[in-house]
């Protein structure tokens, strides 16, 4: 097995758009051929879009977009410039008159980052399908959905940090599977590897981390800022052939990565939900494809950590660490 670029997974072309100024963005996953996809949301808080049309039961077999965003539901208009891209382009279900492209979407909560009022609209949505279309740009670190991405906010934003989007992806013989992780959790985030916390909550001068499992415990009664902007977010990429069924089953196990390396995770305050997608024709076991997409998500959240730059006053790890 050996580590590959997200970009290496053939078909599905990756744009990203930002407003930096704005602290929010998004990142469009489009495939021309059409993608089977499936869909795992285990946070109590999803802003979603076409949600049920992963359902195995419906009808339709393939989407041909994913668009991650930030803006909460707010954003999720997102995907009406992804579809005017698409249909100019000729891509989408045939309905005779015209192309219909499905188009998937879930937002983070960024609106207490920057410019509460700037959210990603239409026009940025068809800015990124352009670009994944005529060139892929995609980036890790405060790009597209990452732009304002924070986490360990149990405490409010004043001692959370700086995240972003990350990815990683591996090899094994002709089988590639990836994943893109939009990092902005209530909780903390671990290495897995090692156990070590890397990013979450700050102590109070902002000097080191502290225990968003440990700073609930001190208290039973409810802690009403919980909801100052939380949901990670997930897509999981393979070449291998699977049907939605299946793809609903590997995002299912992918959650495992979120389990893994995000502490405490699918709170009532996070949306965290993980798309599954398949682009190929490979032949391979489901169950592999399942631990590998746990595993890359998991090392797809460290890189969210590590390519972070600190911005809008929130530190990140960087800045801890002094790398």
């Amino acid at each position: 097995m050996k580590e590959i670029a997200i970009t290496d997974i053939d078909s599905i072309r990756i744009g990203q758009v930002e407003n930096k100024e704005a602290g929010t963005g998004c990142t469009v996953f489009v495939c021309e051929e059409g993608m089977k996809a499936g869909l795992d949301v285990r946070g109590g808080g999803p802003a979603s879009r076409e949600s049920q049309l992963l359902n195995p039961l419906m009808a339709a077999q393939e989407i041909h977009a994913i668009v991650l965003a930030g803006g909460s539901a707010f954003g999720l208009g997102t995907a009406n410039g992804v579809m005017q891209l698409l249909e100019e382009r000729g891509i989408g279900y045939d309905v005779q008159v015209t192309k219909v492209p499905l188009v998937a979407q879930a937002d983070i909560f960024d609106l207490t980052v920057a410019d509460t009022f700037i959210r990603p609209d239409p026009e940025m949505g068809y800015e990124a399908a352009r670009l994944a279309l005529d060139r892929p740009n995609y980036h890790d670190g405060n790009y597209g959905a990452g732009c304002g991405a924070t986490v360990g906010k149990i405490a409010g934003m004043e001692t959370c940090m700086k995240t972003g989007i990350g990815s990683y992806a591996v090899e094994i013989g002709d089988l590639k599977v990836g994943a893109v992780v939009v990092l902005n959790a209530l909780g903390d985030v671990y290495d897995w590897k090692t156990g070590k916390q890397i990013a979450g909550l700050l102590t109070e001068d902002k000097s080191s981390l502290r225990s968003t499992a440990e700073y609930m415990k001190s208290s039973i009664e409810v802690k009403e800022n919980k909801f100052t902007g939380n949901t990670t977010l997930a897509v999981v990429m393979t070449n291998a052939d699977f049907s939605k069924a299946q793809l609903c089953k590997i995002a299912g196990m992918a959650h495992d990565g979120y389990a893994r390396s995000i502490h405490p995770v699918h709170t009532t305050a996070d949306g965290d939900s993980i798309y599954a997608i398949s682009a190929g024709s490979i032949q391979a076991d489901q169950d592999l494809v399942g631990t590998l997409a746990s595993e890359v998500v998991s090392q797809a959240i460290i890189r969210a950590v590590e390519k972070a730059e600190g911005a809008y006053g929130y530190p990140a790890a960087g800045d801890l660490t002094g790398r």
